[in-house]
């Protein structure tokens, strides 16, 4: 369940200078107001790099951090997509997951997004990152934030202990796919952990076998027999997992389509989605939703989103 790589609709500008950009920022600033044009021109344009450079120049230039000096000058979704946008991946992942779990309620839903869809290097670099910025460890805060099965799910994902080879052991596969029928379909009750066992620790191509293994042995597809045994933010844990091995674009494409579907859009997670993807595998997103929807990416944000930071997120997209 590793990246993929160069799929992202955001690369390098061509005749980059940190210094011309450090400029415009400050243009950008000067006086009652901000030109949010120049910003949105610029930033989501810019690949993670060439935002760190930035950053630097412009701390060398003007001795004071851009992201605060933006933050003082902005304010609701567009803040937040900027300085999204400013962050290293992993620095973002952190800062995301430390909002979901502050405050009186917990955003069960950015735990999960990020936890089932991320390789055991990004989840050991999370883990690394959030210790040395929050002085606590992601599973401390997780378990202080969560309970049950759920938080067992959770604190397994962050072991980033999952078999990333490409080993399919078919005895195996079989008995994987036996224990779960037993665990779930074929009893009275649900035993989560023979779930959590095969899910959070096999292999994609292990796993896939699984499933085919599943659906011979119970009649029925793993999703919708999770669906049918589990409930609340632990099927939605579940659910996430297999949807990630199957095909990861098309699950980030399904949160982004349920993020703006109906009454208002759910702006933190097409925020967090767009913004981590953007270099990862947004060419394979966008792909997925037209496929899955009949609408483009490009369309749908411009249609069911308001405000200036759709604009971001429109770059973000790479067009139509």
């Amino acid at each position: 369940m590793a990246a993929i790589g160069n799929r992202g609709t955001v690369t390098e500008a061509a005749g980059f200078n940190a210094d011309a950009d450090v400029q415009k920022l400050r243009d950008a600033m000067k006086g009652a107001g901000t030109n949010e044009a120049a910003i949105i021109e610029m930033i989501p344009r810019r690949t993670v790099a060439q935002r760190q450079s930035i950053k630097e120049a412009f701390k060398l230039a003007v001795g004071k951090n851009l992201a605060d000096d933006l933050s003082s000058e902005l304010s609701g979704n567009f803040r937040s997509v900027v300085l999204g946008l400013l962050m290293l991946p992993p620095v973002y992942d952190c800062y995301e997951l430390r909002n979901a779990m502050q405050g009186a309620g917990t955003e069960e839903a950015c735990l999960i997004d990020i936890l089932a869809s991320r390789s055991n290097a990004e989840i050991n670099t999370i883990n690394a990152f959030y210790k040395k910025k929050y002085d606590k460890s992601v599973e401390d805060d997780v378990c202080g934030d969560t309970s049950g099965m759920f938080q067992r799910v959770l604190v397994s994902l962050l072991s980033a202990g999952r078999d990333e080879s490409d080993k399919v052991d078919e005895a195996q596969a079989v008995k994987d796919a036996k224990d779960i029928y037993e665990a779930g379909e074929a009893r009275w009750g649900t035993d989560e952990v023979k779930f959590l066992t095969v899910l959070c620790v096999r292999n994609q191509k292990h796993l896939l076998r699984v499933f085919e293994e599943y659906q011979k042995i119970s009649g029925r597809d793993i999703e919708e027999s999770i669906k049918r045994e589990m409930s609340g933010s632990l099927e939605d844990a579940f659910l996430a997992i297999v949807k990630c091995v199957r095909n990861k674009p098309a699950f980030f494409a399904e949160r982004l389509y349920k993020s703006m579907k109906g009454m208002g859009t759910t702006d933190s997670v097409l925020i967090r989605i767009m913004v981590a993807r953007a270099e990862v595998d947004m060419l394979d997103i966008k792909a997925q939703f037209l496929k899955m929807y009949g609408k483009t990416l490009y369309s749908f944000i411009k249609g069911d989103s308001s405000g200036d930071y759709r604009k971001i997120l429109l770059a973000l997209c790479g067009g139509e």
